[in-house]
């Protein structure tokens, strides 16, 4: 190579030798190459942390905002968005392991396969009633570590319910049971826990739109994460939620002591012509032991449980309906999926404006809230079965997510309310199995009608406008729990 210059083999990207030829050949080196990947990874693993840094910081002062630092409330959000995330990678997991691997790809054989699933859904709800409502109000002064609990036993099911479906084991169906029993637990414990955390100037509706809020922000934040794990396979979505349940776990055990506080304990008054018991005059057992009194329900929380059991029954019957009516007698010009998405879209879109809703209006009366919810839902069944088409479908869908989530905090609040707080446990596993029968109900209804679009909104409105004559013209009777 002719040059003066003795440093030109250093400037010149492709040296060559003596004979003229390229030494590495066209192209940057293998090692330049190396290099530019690696300063390309690590900026992008700063640019994910700084992302992440960010996210966190604006969903903690987001958590923290309108005095719910002050009141403890934060802590709670936190401890959702781990519950909730957790929740959602565990049926990422079932969905494609246990529940929707039946055989039977259609007709009457798909419908039964699931209706048999509808039944088992009913299974941990129908074990949380009986047994979990009264065992939970026991642990009024330890709420905290009660709902750590539920948290902790997820955490280790999740674990072995990843070994169970890796090698097939009949260990996975109790496993998954329990976690499903245990995810209801924790519901009815929070509950119950919601009211002790209230900031100034929220109402419980608001507060629990919060709660539910954050709820949300968990599920599309971990929903991806939980996605890539299930390329990796199933029990690695396990795995995943089990870190998620040990998170949520610790966020419990540090939520404000408050939470276990015994202040004001039975010291509600009821509506009507129901007094508070007084334990000091309480008859004795044939033992000598205070016997255990009956505590009613007020009116108010028997009507919002009635009204609740139509935007469940309705939402029920759309999503097995719906389904299956879709997938054989679509709409001309579209396509099954696409129409589905609708419906699926406009229920989802109907329940983050119902929770948006709850979270952001400063008043919303429960009563007048489950009165337009239960009329709406019958007036949108009577629309689409007159209008029936593209739009008609996503209305519907749109008020049916939308009412059940209004509806359903309204019920949550007035339990919070007006039932004494050592039996609130037992009202909301109670009021949650009311409602999961109300659901099942319709999914049934939904799987047994006939294959036609007008038909079953006929009937679908019939239900409903029946079902508001009875609650709306009907007395209250008065239901009663045991209190623990």
């Amino acid at each position: 190579m002719s040059s003066t210059d003795p440093d030109q083999r250093w400037r010149d990207p492709h040296p060559q030798d003596e004979a003229g030829s390229e030494t590495s050949g066209p192209g940057p080196r293998p090692k330049d190459a190396a290099k530019a990947v690696g300063r390309g990874m690590t900026a992008t693993a700063r640019g994910v942390r700084r992302a992440g840094r960010f996210a966190m910081t604006t969903a903690r002062r987001a958590a923290d905002a309108q005095g719910a630092a002050e009141s403890g409330l934060n802590r709670l959000l936190e401890m959702h968005a781990f519950n909730t995330a957790g929740d959602a990678a565990v049926a990422i997991s079932l969905a494609g392991s246990l529940f929707f691997s039946m055989p039977g790809t259609g007709g009457e054989s798909s419908r039964s396969h699931v209706a048999l699933f509808l039944g088992l859904t009913m299974l941990p709800f129908a074990i949380v009633a009986p047994l979990l409502g009264p065992f939970l109000d026991r642990f009024a002064h330890g709420r905290r570590w009660a709902i750590g609990a539920t948290m902790g036993i997820r955490a280790f099911l999740c674990w072995i319910l990843a070994d169970a479906i890796t090698s097939e084991s009949l260990a996975m169906f109790p496993a998954a049971l329990g976690v499903l029993v245990m995810s209801k637990a924790y519901g009815v414990t929070r509950a119950a826990a919601v009211p002790r955390l209230i900031p100034a100037g929220f109402t419980l509706v608001k507060t629990n739109g919060r709660v539910s809020m954050s709820g949300m922000v968990g599920v599309a934040v971990s929903a991806p994460l939980a996605g890539l794990c299930a390329v990796l396979g199933p029990d690695w979505v396990l795995r995943y939620a089990t870190l998620l349940f040990i998170v949520a776990t610790v966020l419990a055990i540090r939520l404000p002591a408050q939470v276990d506080s015994s202040h004001g304990e039975g010291t509600l008054a009821f509506t009507g012509r129901e007094g508070h018991a007084d334990e000091d005059t309480q008859p004795l057992t044939r033992r000598g032991r205070p016997a255990r009194p009956r505590v009613r329900i007020p009116a108010a929380v028997a009507f919002a449980l009635r009204a609740n059991c139509a935007p469940k029954w309705l939402y029920g019957f759309l999503l097995m309906f719906m389904s299956f009516l879709l997938q054989e007698h679509p709409l001309p010009g579209w396509k099954p999926t696409l129409l589905l998405g609708i419906v699926a879209g406009g229920a989802g879109a109907g329940n983050f404006l119902g929770v948006v809703a709850a979270s952001l209006l400063r008043r919303i009366k429960p009563q007048i809230t489950v009165t337009v919810v239960l009329l709406v839902d019958a007036a949108a069944a009577a629309v689409c079965a007159l209008f029936y088409g593209v739009l008609t479908l996503a209305l519907i869908g749109l008020v049916a997510g939308a009412g059940q989530a209004l509806a359903k905090f309204s019920l949550d609040s007035t339990i919070q309310r007006d039932v004494p707080e050592r039996v609130q446990t037992s009202a909301f596993a109670r009021s949650d199995t009311t409602l999961q029968l109300a659901w099942v109900v319709g999914g049934f209804v939904g799987i047994a009608l006939p294959l036609n679009a007008r038909l079953g909104l006929w009937v679908a409105f019939a239900v409903l406008a029946a079902w508001a004559v009875y609650v709306l013209a009907s007395p209250r009777p008065q239901v009663s729990v045991d209190r623990a």
